[in-house]
């Protein structure tokens, strides 16, 4: 399973149907920081876009917007979901070529999907090089917190109309929070189609976070909503809001 996407075709197609609510809570905030943008006609780039439910809120205020993702399945139900956008393409951080653009946005922590800390930071990095002075990056991230607050999580399991979810979850260390998730998707003949992923998710101190990403350029804090407090993330999430203010060192 290593070496296959996640978010493959069943789970991504539950994760549309049932899981949306987060897009929900950060796209006012995110909108929001976005308005100088808006108002002069900049591109966005959207990393980790999954089904298209941020990308939907990003298109209908008027953006230009490159929604990019990881999975191939995630990507063909943003295509579905929102024709459109500027483009919807593959995007697998740390090492692809970054589409240039006048701000970078991501939510659902796509980036602590990554192998490792190290695969973390050197993502930020090319972030943050990528954009131009004046650029935007606002990004959620899970904090060590996250593990922190969930040590003996119980399984979870939600149940939709032709679909249900059983997750387990693991903590091999406190820098990881892992999930072993079985999903079960109904068939056009009536039965259910079982699937298995296991989505190792690693935490990051994102106190250190604005260190870095001063080191390319970016002026950035760390928060718990995306500029609406009235909307805060879950506990153990973070926001990571930045703007450029001068080239990238060489």
């Amino acid at each position: 399973m290593d070496h296959e996407p996640i978010y493959r075709a069943d789970l991504a197609y539950i994760h549309d149907q049932g899981y949306g609510f987060h897009a929900e809570i950060c796209a006012p905030g995110i909108l929001a920081t976005l308005k100088p943008l808006l108002d002069r006609g900049g591109l966005v780039l959207e990393i980790g876009c999954g089904s298209g439910a941020l990308t939907r809120h990003l298109v209908a205020a008027g953006h230009r917007v490159i929604a990019t993702d990881a999975s191939p399945a995630m990507l063909a139900l943003a295509h579905a979901a929102v024709p459109t956008a500027e483009e919807i393409r593959p995007l697998v951080l740390p090492d692809d070529p970054i589409p240039a653009a006048d701000a970078i946005v991501g939510i659902g922590h796509p980036l602590n999907y990554l192998p490792s800390v190290d695969a973390i930071h050197r993502a930020l990095g090319a972030l943050a090089d990528a954009l131009p002075v004046g650029g935007l990056l606002a990004v959620d991230l899970c904090d060590l917190e996250w593990g922190a607050l969930r040590q003996g999580a119980a399984p979870h399991a939600r149940v939709g109309d032709d679909w249900a979810i059983v997750t387990r979850f693991h903590q091999p260390t406190p820098a990881r929070f892992d999930r072993e998730i079985t999903t079960f998707v109904r068939t056009d003949d009536g039965h259910y189609r079982r699937s298995d992923e296991y989505h190792r998710t690693v935490l990051v101190d994102t106190a250190t976070i604005p260190d870095l990403l001063r080191r390319h350029g970016i002026e950035a804090t760390v928060d718990v909503s995306f500029a609406d407090p009235e909307h805060p993330l879950p506990r153990g999430l973070r926001t990571v809001i930045g703007r450029k203010t001068e080239p990238t060192p060489r």
